[in-house]
Protein backbone atom coordinates (compact mmCIF):
# COMPACT_ATOMS: atom_id res chain seq x y z
CA UNK A 1 0.00 0.00 0.00
CA UNK A 2 2.79 2.46 1.25
CA UNK A 3 4.82 1.29 -2.32
CA UNK A 4 1.44 2.69 -4.10
CA UNK A 5 0.96 5.49 -2.72
CA UNK A 6 4.58 6.31 -2.81
CA UNK A 7 4.35 5.81 -6.36
CA UNK A 8 1.10 8.03 -6.98
CA UNK A 9 2.61 10.67 -5.69
CA UNK A 10 5.83 10.34 -7.59
CA UNK A 11 3.80 10.23 -10.87
CA UNK A 12 1.85 13.12 -9.62
CA UNK A 13 4.85 15.04 -9.00
CA UNK A 14 6.28 14.48 -12.39
CA UNK A 15 3.35 15.51 -14.15
CA UNK A 16 3.22 18.94 -12.58
CA UNK A 17 6.89 19.52 -13.06
CA UNK A 18 5.99 18.28 -16.94
CA UNK A 19 3.01 20.71 -17.17
CA UNK A 20 5.75 23.66 -15.31
CA UNK A 21 8.24 23.32 -17.77
CA UNK A 22 6.02 22.89 -20.83
CA UNK A 23 4.46 26.34 -19.29
CA UNK A 24 7.55 27.97 -18.77
CA UNK A 25 8.59 27.26 -22.15
CA UNK A 26 5.44 28.92 -23.10
CA UNK A 27 6.48 32.25 -21.05
CA UNK A 28 9.51 32.37 -22.17
CA UNK A 29 8.98 32.41 -25.81
CA UNK A 30 9.16 36.12 -27.20
CA UNK A 31 6.46 35.78 -29.24
CA UNK A 32 4.18 35.70 -26.23
CA UNK A 33 5.29 38.18 -24.53
CA UNK A 34 3.08 40.86 -23.40
CA UNK A 35 2.36 44.10 -25.39
CA UNK A 36 2.06 47.67 -23.84
CA UNK A 37 0.25 49.38 -26.53
CA UNK A 38 1.34 53.17 -27.44
CA UNK A 39 -1.72 54.62 -27.59
CA UNK A 40 -0.56 56.90 -30.61
CA UNK A 41 0.39 53.68 -32.76
CA UNK A 42 -2.05 51.45 -34.76
CA UNK A 43 -3.14 47.85 -33.87
CA UNK A 44 -1.66 44.85 -35.39
CA UNK A 45 -3.10 41.24 -34.66
CA UNK A 46 -1.19 37.80 -35.63
CA UNK A 47 -3.19 35.15 -36.07
CA UNK A 48 -1.43 31.95 -36.83
CA UNK A 49 0.46 28.05 -35.82
CA UNK A 50 4.05 27.42 -35.15
CA UNK A 51 5.33 29.07 -38.21
CA UNK A 52 3.54 32.47 -37.61
CA UNK A 53 5.13 32.11 -33.79
CA UNK A 54 8.20 31.62 -35.14
CA UNK A 55 8.21 35.21 -37.03
CA UNK A 56 6.44 37.10 -34.63
CA UNK A 57 9.35 38.46 -32.75
CA UNK A 58 11.74 39.82 -35.39
CA UNK A 59 8.19 40.94 -37.26
CA UNK A 60 7.76 43.04 -34.13
CA UNK A 61 11.17 44.72 -33.89
CA UNK A 62 10.48 45.67 -38.01
CA UNK A 63 7.41 47.24 -36.70
CA UNK A 64 8.90 48.75 -33.85
CA UNK A 65 7.78 52.41 -33.53
CA UNK A 66 4.94 51.69 -36.34
CA UNK A 67 2.25 49.29 -35.17
CA UNK A 68 1.40 47.39 -31.60
CA UNK A 69 2.19 43.90 -33.16
CA UNK A 70 0.25 41.51 -30.69
CA UNK A 71 -0.72 37.92 -31.44
CA UNK A 72 -3.14 35.20 -30.24
CA UNK A 73 -1.90 33.95 -26.88
CA UNK A 74 -1.43 30.08 -28.62
CA UNK A 75 -0.94 27.59 -31.57
CA UNK A 76 -4.10 28.43 -33.84
CA UNK A 77 -4.09 24.86 -34.76
CA UNK A 78 -6.28 24.09 -37.63
CA UNK A 79 -9.85 25.96 -38.37
CA UNK A 80 -11.55 24.48 -36.58
CA UNK A 81 -10.26 25.61 -33.14
CA UNK A 82 -10.29 28.85 -35.21
CA UNK A 83 -14.01 28.41 -35.01
CA UNK A 84 -14.63 28.24 -31.62
CA UNK A 85 -11.73 30.54 -30.44
CA UNK A 86 -11.45 33.77 -32.80
CA UNK A 87 -14.05 35.49 -30.68
CA UNK A 88 -11.93 35.20 -27.70
CA UNK A 89 -8.93 36.11 -29.98
CA UNK A 90 -10.24 39.00 -31.01
CA UNK A 91 -11.82 40.51 -27.96
CA UNK A 92 -13.51 44.22 -27.66
CA UNK A 93 -10.46 46.33 -28.39
CA UNK A 94 -9.71 48.03 -32.09
CA UNK A 95 -7.66 46.06 -34.76
CA UNK A 96 -6.40 47.88 -37.58
CA UNK A 97 -4.80 45.16 -39.53
CA UNK A 98 -4.81 41.39 -38.66
CA UNK A 99 -2.90 39.16 -40.26
CA UNK A 100 -3.85 35.23 -40.55
CA UNK A 101 -3.39 31.69 -41.74
CA UNK A 102 -4.69 28.37 -41.31
CA UNK A 103 -3.67 25.20 -43.00
CA UNK A 104 -0.64 23.21 -41.85
CA UNK A 105 -2.79 21.20 -39.36
CA UNK A 106 -5.63 21.39 -41.24
CA UNK A 107 -3.71 18.94 -43.47
CA UNK A 108 -2.05 16.57 -41.54
CA UNK A 109 -2.58 13.00 -42.11
CA UNK A 110 -4.21 10.23 -40.05
CA UNK A 111 -5.45 7.01 -41.29
CA UNK A 112 -5.40 8.18 -44.74
CA UNK A 113 -7.52 11.14 -43.75
CA UNK A 114 -7.18 15.02 -43.47
CA UNK A 115 -7.39 16.07 -39.94
CA UNK A 116 -9.97 19.07 -41.48
CA UNK A 117 -11.36 17.99 -45.16
CA UNK A 118 -10.91 20.63 -47.69
CA UNK A 119 -14.63 20.85 -47.78
CA UNK A 120 -14.99 22.10 -43.95
CA UNK A 121 -11.44 23.87 -44.25
CA UNK A 122 -13.57 26.04 -47.11
CA UNK A 123 -16.62 26.31 -44.58
CA UNK A 124 -14.28 27.01 -41.77
CA UNK A 125 -12.43 29.88 -43.35
CA UNK A 126 -15.75 31.90 -44.84
CA UNK A 127 -16.85 31.73 -40.85
CA UNK A 128 -13.66 33.06 -39.93
CA UNK A 129 -13.28 35.91 -42.59
CA UNK A 130 -16.74 36.85 -41.89
CA UNK A 131 -15.89 36.98 -37.84
CA UNK A 132 -12.51 38.94 -38.45
CA UNK A 133 -14.06 41.55 -41.30
CA UNK A 134 -16.55 42.45 -38.64
CA UNK A 135 -13.75 44.10 -36.83
CA UNK A 136 -13.69 46.97 -39.39
CA UNK A 137 -9.69 45.75 -39.61
CA UNK A 138 -7.97 45.64 -43.08
CA UNK A 139 -7.61 41.46 -43.36
CA UNK A 140 -4.59 39.76 -45.22
CA UNK A 141 -4.25 36.13 -45.61
CA UNK A 142 -0.63 34.66 -45.41
CA UNK A 143 -0.24 30.68 -47.69
CA UNK A 144 0.86 28.24 -46.08
CA UNK A 145 4.24 27.58 -46.32
CA UNK A 146 5.51 24.60 -48.02
CA UNK A 147 5.77 21.08 -47.02
CA UNK A 148 9.09 19.67 -47.88
CA UNK A 149 9.96 16.15 -49.23
CA UNK A 150 10.12 13.37 -47.18
CA UNK A 151 8.63 11.61 -44.22
CA UNK A 152 7.31 14.54 -42.07
CA UNK A 153 6.25 13.81 -38.60
CA UNK A 154 3.19 14.58 -38.91
CA UNK A 155 2.59 13.10 -42.44
CA UNK A 156 1.69 15.74 -44.77
CA UNK A 157 1.74 16.62 -48.37
CA UNK A 158 3.07 19.65 -50.25
CA UNK A 159 0.42 18.68 -53.13
CA UNK A 160 -1.94 19.31 -50.11
CA UNK A 161 -0.66 22.59 -49.37
CA UNK A 162 -1.02 23.64 -53.09
CA UNK A 163 -5.06 22.43 -53.07
CA UNK A 164 -5.71 24.12 -49.93
CA UNK A 165 -3.96 27.42 -50.56
CA UNK A 166 -5.74 27.20 -53.91
CA UNK A 167 -9.04 27.17 -51.85
CA UNK A 168 -8.02 29.66 -49.77
CA UNK A 169 -7.31 32.07 -52.63
CA UNK A 170 -10.56 31.77 -53.69
CA UNK A 171 -12.25 32.75 -50.61
CA UNK A 172 -9.80 35.35 -49.82
CA UNK A 173 -10.37 37.49 -53.55
CA UNK A 174 -13.96 36.52 -53.07
CA UNK A 175 -13.67 38.59 -49.93
CA UNK A 176 -11.20 41.21 -51.17
CA UNK A 177 -8.63 40.32 -48.38
CA UNK A 178 -5.16 41.17 -49.46
CA UNK A 179 -2.89 37.74 -49.77
CA UNK A 180 0.65 37.70 -48.74
CA UNK A 181 2.24 34.76 -50.53
CA UNK A 182 4.18 33.24 -48.40
CA UNK A 183 4.69 29.89 -50.19
CA UNK A 184 5.90 31.39 -53.64
CA UNK A 185 7.93 33.32 -51.04
CA UNK A 186 9.65 30.45 -49.30
CA UNK A 187 9.58 27.66 -52.26
CA UNK A 188 12.49 28.09 -53.93
CA UNK A 189 14.68 28.93 -51.13
CA UNK A 190 13.41 26.03 -48.73
CA UNK A 191 17.18 24.66 -48.30
CA UNK A 192 18.21 28.45 -47.25
CA UNK A 193 15.12 29.02 -44.52
CA UNK A 194 13.49 25.67 -43.18
CA UNK A 195 14.68 22.42 -41.04
CA UNK A 196 15.65 19.24 -42.83
CA UNK A 197 12.54 17.69 -43.15
CA UNK A 198 10.40 19.11 -41.59
CA UNK A 199 7.81 22.39 -42.18
CA UNK A 200 8.95 24.61 -39.43
CA UNK A 201 12.08 27.48 -40.35
CA UNK A 202 15.51 28.01 -39.22
CA UNK A 203 16.14 31.64 -37.04
CA UNK A 204 17.14 32.72 -39.88
CA UNK A 205 14.61 31.64 -42.06
CA UNK A 206 11.63 33.15 -39.77
CA UNK A 207 13.19 36.27 -39.81
CA UNK A 208 13.24 35.84 -43.56
CA UNK A 209 9.56 35.33 -43.32
CA UNK A 210 9.28 37.72 -41.08
CA UNK A 211 10.62 40.96 -43.50
CA UNK A 212 7.92 39.78 -45.79
CA UNK A 213 5.08 39.51 -43.16
CA UNK A 214 6.12 43.57 -41.56
CA UNK A 215 6.51 44.72 -45.34
CA UNK A 216 2.54 43.49 -46.13
CA UNK A 217 1.62 44.65 -43.16
CA UNK A 218 3.27 48.46 -43.41
CA UNK A 219 1.61 48.44 -47.11
CA UNK A 220 -1.27 47.34 -45.42
CA UNK A 221 -1.36 50.76 -42.61
CA UNK A 222 -0.12 52.90 -45.05
CA UNK A 223 -3.56 52.62 -47.04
Amino acid sequence: MKRLLALAVFTTLLALAGANLAQDKKKGDPAFDPIKDDPALPRVLLIGDSISIGYTPATRKLLAGKANVHRIPENGGPTDNGTKKTKKWLGEGKWDVIHFNWGLHDIKLGSGKHQVPIEDYEKNLRELVKAMKGTGAKLIWATTTPVPEGKTSPPRKNADVIEYNKSAKKIMEENGVAINDLYVFALPQLDKLQLKVNVHFTEKGSEALAVRVAATIEAALKK
